[in-house]
């Protein structure tokens, strides 16, 4: 029950949890760092199998399939056990990875990766919602942080490791490595305990399933047109995005009268679910975008070279790392939940607007201490945000909740990368047609993006980037202050 008293806080009294811990951990390492490492061997891949114009392909297919599978091994984790469907996914994602390696085109790569995604978004729904099964509810925060802190590692970790694997042993290895982790992953998950307790009855919903794969594909690969900024993409965009729409539409009414709905739609409809799943949307879309904006802004804008941004970029991940680990400590001793996102995503909204107004005057010192401070603030919201959910859903549909937590981030990210994107291009179509294109190419690692451009006129242009970007971290500050107001309604105030 949402409300029900805990324990007082303390040592944890289920010691073992931190005997399995790692059998939870190295999962969801697994799937985390497997979209990231592949944007530095991007460009080998290409080289080696063509097609740039379908890059992309290999990283969207991943995240529209790992959003569509976390309902999915929500509903059967609740059914049949999460150790027993931890073991499917883990399976699919080893046999998907060397898939991956074996591939020799663009599209069989980007099969491979379909089926890892559904591996993956296995991986990640699961691990959520073994912290609800392992421990009560006012401990569970301590742990959420752990994993907090295990995912932002991992997707700082991606880049680094795709690059070194790639320079040194070829694209294949950053799938390969995936073999040895996972068959050590599949040996912790042995030590998992068996569960007891009542579970839900399985009944099939294959309708609801494709309606919400048409929904998440068409509304994933329209935002990815928009992302391209490119008006001859608009018309397909729009037709994707209205096909979304449609299916969105059709699957609400049918998980209404499903007997046993793919889409927990009852749940959605309690207060304190519906708002700490919109709040992770919010944090998804202001994050994900600082982490895809912020690295050109500081190459293009400031001038800094790639080692020099790498060096920014830390700050921010270990302030997300320490935020998620400090709330999960603090809730589990008070028992407080929504202050520390309130207060969190406040110092947030403050921290992008200052960026906004000031980022251009601060030196790297400056910068890195106003990133340290957003990764404080923003690692207050996802642990939180995870306890909130599962407690509210009680012990039967922990993996429903976490499903939902997980999918909500993944949609607030995707259009929260694509609005900002749209937003920057917009700012400089409006400004400078000739902005927008030598951006664009700047934005794709073009060599010589301004060649042929005097010296006023890319002084010109680099002040009309600063604007739009200015623009682009205001709407982040929007993304923020919307889950602010989230976390103050939210009616789960405490544990």
């Amino acid at each position: 029950m949402p409300n029900t008293p805990n324990p007082a806080p303390g040592v944890s009294k289920h010691p073992g949890f931190l005997a399995i811990f790692p059998s939870i951990m190295l999962p969801m390492f697994l799937a985390v760092v497997d979209q990231t490492i592949i944007a530095t061997a991007l460009p080998a891949i290409v080289a080696a199998t063509g097609e740039v114009e379908r890059a992309s392909w290999i990283v969207v297919s991943y995240l529209i399939a790992a959003t569509i599978a976390a309902p999915v091994y929500g509903r059967l984790g609740d059914s049949f056990g999460r150790r027993r469907i931890m073991y499917f996914a883990l399976a699919i994602f080893m046999v998907a990875s060397v898939l991956c390696a074996a591939s020799t085109t663009i599209l069989t790569l980007t099969l491979a990766r379909v089926l890892q995604g559904l591996g993956g978004g296995g991986l990640m729904t699961l691990s959520q919602a073994l912290i609800g099964e392992s421990i009560p509810p006012r401990e569970r925060a301590r742990y959420q942080g752990y994993l907090a802190a295990v995912a932002v590692c991992a997707n700082s970790f991606g880049p680094i490791a795709g690059g070194f694997l790639t320079e040194h042993f070829g694209w294949q290895s950053i799938f390969l490595v995936n073999l040895p982790i996972g068959l050590f992953a599949f040996y912790l998950v042995t030590r998992l305990p068996p569960p007891h307790g009542e579970r839900l009855a399985w009944r099939a919903d294959p309708g609801g399933a494709i309606l919400f794969a048409i929904f998440v594909a068409t509304t994933l690969l329209a935002l990815e047109q928009v992302q391209r900024a490119d008006l001859a993409n608009l018309p397909i965009g729009a037709a994707l995005l209205a096909a979304g729409v449609i299916a969105l539409v059709i699957l609400v009414w049918h998980e209404n009268r499903a007997a046993s709905p793919l889409i927990p739609l009852s749940l959605l409809r309690q207060s304190a679910i519906w708002h700490s799943d919109a709040m992770a949307a919010c944090h998804g879309a202001a994050l994900v975008s600082l982490i895809t904006f912020l690295p050109v802004y500081l190459e293009v804008v400031r001038g800094f070279s790639p080692s020099a941004t790498g060096l920014v970029l830390v700050p921010l991940t270990v302030g997300i790392g320490v935020g998620s680990l400090v709330t999960g400590r603090l809730v589990n001793i008070t028992g407080r939940l929504m202050i520390y996102p309130v207060v969190g995503l406040f110092i947030a909204t403050l921290d992008f607007m200052v960026l906004s107004l000031f980022g251009d005057r601060f030196d790297i010192v400056a910068l890195a201490i106003l990133l340290l401070v957003n990764g404080l603030a923003m690692g207050t919201v996802m642990g939180v945000v995870q306890v909130s959910v599962q407690n509210a859903a009680g012990q039967l549909r922990l993996g429903e909740a976490a499903a939902s937590v997980q999918f909500s981030r993944s949609i607030g990210a995707a259009f929260g990368t694509a609005l900002v994107a749209t937003l920057l291009f917009a700012v400089l179509s409006l400004r400078n047609p000739d902005s927008a294109r030598v951006f664009a190419a700047m934005f794709e690692h073009a060599k010589h993006a301004g060649a042929g451009l005097s010296v006023s006129q890319l002084s010109e242009i680099q002040g009309d980037i600063t604007v739009a970007f200015r623009a682009a971290f205001m709407a982040m500050a929007l993304f923020t202050t919307c889950g602010f107001f989230l976390s103050i309604t939210n009616p789960q105030k405490r544990i």
